[in-house]
């Protein structure tokens, strides 16, 4: 059973710094691509980060030079480094494995038929 669970968020004032967690349960990291999610409310959902699955890393031009994506391949741990946060960063952050749920091949990136955590939520007050 695949579970993917996130970790890490919480608040904090703008110009601070988080760092999430996403742990894979029965999911390996490098076999689809991985990335990370937000939603915030009366918004929809946008991705942070995102690496594909021949390996190379894309940024939300909004948290380009703040946030970094990295991977403890030996742990199935998906991170995410957030600094000089904003309040506009605010939102709920899933992290999204890229492999069907249906069967085992990779999706495009944020396909609601691919595994997603329930969410960590940060705040950023001004």
């Amino acid at each position: 059973q695949v579970l993917l669970m996130e970790s890490g968020g919480g608040s904090v004032q703008a110009g601070g710094s988080l760092k999430l967690s996403c742990i894979a349960s029965g999911y390996i990291l490098s076999s689809c691509g991985m990335g990370w999610y937000r939603q915030s409310p009366m918004k929809a959902r946008e991705m942070v980060s995102q690496r594909y699955v021949d390996g190379s890393i894309s940024y939300a031009e909004s948290v380009k030079g703040r946030f970094t994506i990295s991977y403890d391949n030996s742990k199935n741990i998906m991170y995410l480094e957030m600094t000089n946060l904003k309040t506009e960063d605010t939102a709920v952050y899933y992290c999204a494995g890229d492999q069907s749920r249906v069967r085992p091949v990779c999706l495009p990136p944020g396909s609601d038929l691919a595994y997603w955590g329930r969410g960590t939520e940060v705040r950023v007050s001004s």
